[in-house]
């Protein structure tokens, strides 16, 4: 369940209350009564691991966009072979 930060506009009372998504917001402090607001701040979310690309939900690629750029270039860095003498006789 979700924690929401609350803090009241009469006493500056804050305070975090673990609600569920459908209970109702808090409007009463619990110190003087008085009314509650809502604070927003950043999201409590963290994404580990070694990344997220473009091609990880494509079905069927084996080489990542990276991988594939360098064999290109690999591939351009080699001579082209020679081509093999054409018999006219």
């Amino acid at each position: 369940m979700p924690t929401y930060s609350y803090a009241c506009t009469a006493c500056g009372h804050r305070f975090d209350a673990v609600q569920s998504f459908s209970d109702s917001a808090l409007t009463e402090c619990p110190e003087c009564q008085g009314r509650l607001r809502k604070e927003y701040g950043s999201i409590g979310v963290t994404f580990n691991g070694s990344g997220f690309y473009r091609t990880d939900s494509r079905a069927g690629s084996g080489v990542s966009a990276s991988a594939g750029a360098s064999s290109k270039s690999e591939s351009s860095a080699k001579p082209a072979p020679a081509s093999a003498p054409a018999s006219g006789s």
